[in-house]
């Protein structure tokens, strides 16, 4: 098996990261979604800078006892304004405001939570930074939320959203969120960057996204075939890079696309196999096979009650446009993404050590 790097959360470093920003005791960073891959991945980048770190937490959630101690860890809710007031109550204190929280899904039926979480809560965290004066916001959206051009053609950065011509209620949800936030820029002066990742893997995934559930999946024997598709995820350490450096360099009311390279279905495949010593799975379903596969696995969802990775939403998102223009952020965000080869063996190296795959039995 290939050796990952290593990664997870950092003590404070002595030498400085690449394009760090500058130490500055005054300034308070709050990070929503602290416990998720991003929001955690961000807040160790933030603490490697030698900056002061605030995270919001659900009530409840185990992954709170991750945190580490630097991290003055706030138990709340986006989607309850009363819980935000003490988290971002810092007489003193610029206030820079990294919204990572979110609700994905593979489902593409409306959810309450998706839109109390991904809807309301963005404009409470809004309304919250208006009414705290803070000096900077940077609201992670997604490329979930920009409608999709035709393939073989690039897509680039929306000046304005459509949510009711995206694919799918998350998808909506983040469009509308994020228009939320260009409106605030708009009608408030609010100074806010907005960041769209496509897929985010890496280590130290504890939520177990996509491309962690497929690698898993694989290593058990239960990936008997694939859908003719791609994949486009991006290394969460690399997200964390730009999303932190779009608090400095990112220009008030712009969004930036956050992609990597496409990497086929075959070419997935083919990784995983060299990656682990597993067999090689070969056959790989048409668009249109899985379109049906996927549909009939909603009609058992909605039946048995169970959650169904494989739904229709799933294979949409292998089988659309997966083509993204991320020039404007490598030339304002210096964002320079590793292969997703690397993050891939990265990522099965996290997994086996905790124990959820058995690269060598694979």
């Amino acid at each position: 098996m290939t050796a990952g790097l290593a990664s997870g959360w950092c003590e404070n470093s002595q030498e400085p990261t690449m394009n760090a920003l500058p130490i500055d005791q005054n300034t308070l960073y709050l990070v929503t979604g602290i416990t998720g891959n991003l929001g955690s991945s961000v807040a160790a980048r933030l603490l490697d800078d030698g900056q002061r770190v605030r995270g919001l937490a659900l009530a409840g959630d185990p992954a709170a006892a991750r945190v580490p101690d630097q991290v003055e860890l706030h138990i709340g809710d986006v989607t309850d304004p009363a819980s935000l007031a003490p988290f971002f109550d810092a007489p003193g204190l610029d206030l820079v405001v990294i919204h990572c929280a979110a609700v994905v899904t593979v489902n593409a039926g409306y959810s309450q939570l998706v839109h109390d979480v991904n809807v309301d809560g963005t404009r409470n965290i809004i309304d919250a930074c208006l009414a705290h004066n803070v000096r900077k916001l940077v609201y992670v959206g997604s490329t979930g939320g920009i409608v999709e051009a035709p393939h073989g053609t690039p897509i680039t950065e929306p000046d304005h959203f459509e949510p009711e011509k995206v694919v799918g209620y998350y998808g909506w949800s983040k469009a509308t969120a994020a228009q939320l936030v260009l409106d605030a820029v708009r009608d408030h002066d609010l100074d806010a960057t907005l960041v769209y990742p496509t897929g985010i893997f890496g280590p130290d995934d504890y939520t177990f996204g996509p491309v962690a559930r497929f690698i898993i999946d694989y290593c058990d024997g239960k990936l008997m075939a694939g859908v003719e598709g791609s994949f486009n995820a991006v290394d969460v350490r690399d997200l964390a890079d730009a999303t932190v450096a779009a608090i400095e360099s990112g220009r008030k009311g712009e969004g930036y696309i956050l992609g990597n390279e496409r990497v086929s279905m075959p070419e997935m495949l083919q990784m995983l196999s060299q990656l682990t010593g597993g067999p090689q799975v070969t056959t790989i379903l048409p668009a249109g096979a899985g379109k049906v596969l996927g549909r009939a696995a909603d009609l058992v969802g909605k039946v048995s009650g169970r959650p169904i990775r494989m739904t229709s939403f799933a294979v949409y998102n292998l089988t659309r446009n997966n083509e993204f223009d991320s020039s404007k952020a490598r030339d304002e965000l210096n964002f320079n993404p590793r292969p997703f080869a690397q993050t891939l063996a990265d990522t099965i190296d996290w997994l086996d050590r905790e124990g959820r795959i058995d690269a060598k039995a694979a």
